[in-house]
Order: structure tokens, then C-alpha cells, then sequence
């Protein structure tokens, strides 16, 4: 009998990573009846740790930081399974878990290893200590790596100057894509979702999702939102994270603390992305975001941080820098103009 092929995917989280970007691509592999693997750090709380399509998964203590100490116990833990199990191809994502496993898989026999950058951390107009760290990792992890995969045009530009192993290649794919059909079949009735979120229907909805992080910058749209002077709206942030008292304090500090919603993590994003009037996108360092990609999908009208990955998605008068407040005030406010004179928002912001 003919020995299953397997591979592994590799990332650092299981829910908010594999589960959310990867579950096409296990399944896929599922049905052409290779073995499934997943290392990846289980980050579930409160309910179990479930992984579709997966025949086994490696809990490895991966932090993010890459100077953190649980890393070398993370890669002699990633040393041991490849060397166990012997893959016919090791698939890797998020910088730490990809330095890490390809480091791990260097002496590898027969092993395929794939990296997937869903946006280096330097980038054009990127701080220089991430150029300093970050480059030269990455530059260097090339020589172990068959097939490097980005999802940007700024970063498939550079990658593809850097010499990979066996004569591997650099891959420009944009994202890992959005179900289309899926977002298509959504019919959602405004007023009772919005009643069901706890909002009239006569307010406009402004929708942020990501993480509460520094990189996603959404104390710029609450500061933004705090000096604009039609105050017909509620801002919601879908996701969760470690600003949220931070960012609740704010925006009462700011006088706006009724107008901010923060509806931690949500499995009816696309729902809420339906209703909304605008969704705004302010993050500082982006790959190509699947969410933005999901509101435009969804008909949304869309603003955005002017950086890389964002500038693949929209065009120019729908971008701003992402620290500059008095920018987002005049686009909020254009946004709103437009809105209250002819109530043809969409007229206002055209996407690609």
C-alpha cells in the first residue's frame, strides 16, 4: 500500500491564523488524499481547540516577538516533528513561525518548504529598526526556502531580487482570496441587524475590524471622528485585543464614549459589513487585508491608510496617511457632505 504524502502547515496561532485563512487549503489537500498536519499555537479560551480537515495538530508555544525565549523551545519542538514525520512539503506563514520552521527544515530530505509573507514587516516608509531586524532575517531565510510567496506588489518586487534554494521562485499572488459566492448569498435585513447590534435605524454605521493593536490605528478614526461635526453615527470595531480599555477610555475622554462600539471577536463580520455605510481601515503596516477585501466584496463603501497591500485595493482618493488626523477628518467629513446633500454615498467613493 502506497504511503500517504503528508504536509504541514505552519503558523502562529491556530484560531485567528489556520482557521481563518488556511481552512480551503487543508481541506484541499484533504480531498486529494494527502495527510494533514497543523503546528501552530492553540489560542482558543474558552472552547476546544478544533481544526477542520486536520488528521494531527502540534500545540507549539510560538510568542511573537521574536526575541522571546519560548522561541528556542518552539524550534527545537518544530526540529523534532519534521524530523519525525518527514514531509513531503512544510507550508509556513507569520514571520516568527516562518523563520523558526525553516530554520527547523534546512537539512530536510525530499521537502518542499514554502513561506508565504503576508506582508514583511519592512516596507516603504517602515521604521528603520525593522529594516535592521527584520530585512536581513528574512533576506537570509530565502537560501532555505523552495517557493516564497507574497501577496503585494511592493513585496514581490523586492523578494524576487533574492537568491532562494534548489533555484526557487518568487510568487505574486494576491491574497488568500475572499468567497465571493459566500458573500454574495448574504441577505440581511438592515434594520432588524442593526436593531439586533443595538442601533436605531436612522444612525449611519462606521465599521472598523481588526485587532485592538497599535498597528491597527483605530485611535486615529476615534480622535478623527471626535472633531467632525455630524455626529449621526456609531463607530464599531469588530475584533479584540489588548487596547480595548484604552481605546473605550478614549473615546469617552474625547466625549464620543456613547458613539464607539467595541464588539470584540464576531462570526457575523460579513453581516454587519452588509449594514454599515463606511468602513474605514487606518492600520499603519498591512500585507493585503482580507477584511478590507471582504467590505469591498460585501459593497461597502470603503477609506483607507495609505501603505502598502491597502493601495493594491483602492484607489488613491480613498486613502489617507495613517497618522494623519486632520486627513481623516476631511475625508469623514467629505464622506458625510456628500451623504447629507444627495444621500449617493457610493458616488462619493468609487473602489476598484
Amino acid at each position: 500500500m502506497e504511503q500517504k504524502k503528508k504536509v504541514l502547515f505552519v503558523a502562529t496561532v491556530v484560531k485567528t491564523h489556520i482557521n481563518t485563512f488556511h481552512l480551503p487549503f487543508l481541506k484541499m489537500f484533504k480531498e486529494y488524499g494527502w495527510e494533514v498536519h497543523v503546528a501552530a499555537k492553540n489560542d482558543f479560551v474558552d472552547e476546544p481547540c478544533i481544526i477542520p480537515a486536520c488528521d494531527q495538530h502540534f500545540d507549539i508555544d510560538f510568542a511573537r516577538s521574536p526575541f522571546s525565549k519560548s522561541n528556542i523551545a518552539a524550534y527545537k519542538q518544530l526540529k523534532q516533528i519534521i524530523a519525525t514525520n518527514h514531509y513531503d512539503i512544510i507550508h509556513c506563514h507569520t514571520p516568527v513561525a516562518g523563520v523558526l520552521t525553516r530554520f527547523a527544515a534546512r537539512n530536510a530530505k525530499g521537502t518542499t518548504v514554502i513561506y508565504t509573507a503576508h506582508g514583511f514587516h519592512f516596507y516603504q516608509g517602515a521604521p528603520l529598526i525593522n529594516w535592521l531586524i527584520f530585512y536581513p532575517v528574512e533576506r537570509f531565510c530565502a537560501s532555505f526556502t523552495d517557493k516564497l510567496i507574497t501577496i503585494n506588489k511592493e513585496d514581490y518586487n523586492r523578494a524576487k531580487k533574492w537568491k532562494l534554494c534548489h533555484k526557487g521562485k518568487v510568487y505574486y499572488v494576491p491574497g488568500v482570496g475572499v468567497d465571493l459566492e459566500k458573500i454574495q448569498k448574504i441577505k440581511i435585513n438592515k434594520i432588524e441587524k442593526k436593531k439586533e447590534i443595538g442601533i436605531t435605524d436612522d444612525i449611519k454605521i462606521i465599521l472598523s475590524v481588526g485587532e485592538l493593536n497599535k498597528n491597527k490605528n483605530h485611535e486615529v478614526i476615534i480622535r478623527a471622528l471626535s472633531k467632525i461635526n455630524n455626529k449621526n453615527f456609531i463607530y464599531l470595531i469588530c475584533g479584540k485585543g489588548e487596547l480595548k480599555d484604552q481605546l473605550q477610555n478614549l473615546a469617552a475622554e474625547l466625549g464620543i464614549g456613547d458613539k464607539v462600539k467595541l464588539l470584540g471577536y464576531r462570526k457575523d463580520v460579513l453581516e454587519i459589513c452588509k449594514v454599515a455605510d463606511l468602513f474605514v481601515f487606518p492600520s499603519k503596516r498591512e500585507g493585503l487585508p482580507v477584511s478590507l477585501i471582504e467590505a469591498i466584496a460585501c459593497g461597502a463603501n470603503c477609506l483607507a491608510s495609505d501603505v502598502r497591500g491597502n493601495r493594491d485595493l483602492l484607489s488613491s482618493d480613498n486613502l489617507c496617511k495613517s497618522n494623519d488626523e486632520d486627513e481623516w477628518i476631511k475625508l469623514l467629513e467629505k464622506v458625510f457632505c456628500c451623504e447629507i446633500q444627495e444621500n449617493r454615498l457610493k458616488d462619493c467613493l468609487l473602489y476598484r
